[in-house]
């Protein structure tokens, strides 16, 4: 039996970051191959109503506090030490999530999210700004000048777009959302149940 397994992925979010970084290990365990799906957060939120946790529990008292702890024993249980919170967080990711578009119709999509989420979550980098993208394709041996030039074709904007309103309309109200088969899992904190859902099909 073949299993579906996919990732419906913003680099905007950490917790996306954090999703990337564990699926090496489920692969390998579980011997299934993670297809990503590149969408854009923000219209997520537009279409879902949703807002980002830091808009919604911004005034809820010892929320906030909180997650930053979940957050922080997360890292800590995952090894995650590279981590960092990015200084210019929240950063609009259009250009990146074309460009990962781009990356996709070309056959490089997962050398190109390696290098931005690490960029975004490790290196802190500044990818909102146009210049620092650039610096950061070129630096990770990507032709920039293609890739900036192709994010302005109509047929990438309308895929992204076509990404985002296809996760809506499975269900997906932000990132990272995971689906095994028709099975759907949000947040980072569902990983262990993304691979116990995999371990169950496989038996089935």
């Amino acid at each position: 039996m073949t299993i579906t397994v996919s990732l419906h992925i913003d680099v905007a979010s950490p917790n996306c970051y954090m999703s990337h970084k564990l699926i090496p290990g489920i692969e390998e365990r579980q011997n299934v191959t993670f297809e990503y799906f590149p969408v854009l957060l923000g219209g997520l939120f537009k279409l879902t109503n949703n807002q980002a946790p830091f808009i919604t529990y911004k005034d809820v008292k010892n929320k906030p506090e909180y997650n930053r702890l979940e957050m922080t024993r997360f890292i800590r249980d995952h090894d995650m030490n590279k981590f960092q919170m990015n200084d210019h967080f929240p950063i609009n990711t259009v250009p990146l999530m074309r460009g990962a578009i781009v990356a996709e119709q070309e056959g490089f999509l997962m050398s190109y999210l390696d290098a931005i989420l690490n960029d975004m979550w490790e290196n802190n980098r500044n990818m909102g700004d146009p210049d620092v993208i650039a610096a950061a394709l070129t630096e990770h041996g990507f032709d920039a000048d293609h890739i900036l030039n192709r994010i302005q074709d109509q047929d990438v904007k309308d895929q992204l777009m076509a990404n985002t309103q296809k996760s809506a309309t499975m269900g997906v109200f932000g990132c990272p959302t995971m689906f095994v088969g028709d099975e759907m899992f949000f947040g980072k904190d569902r990983m262990d149940a993304v691979e116990r859902e995999i371990i169950r099909q496989k038996k089935t």
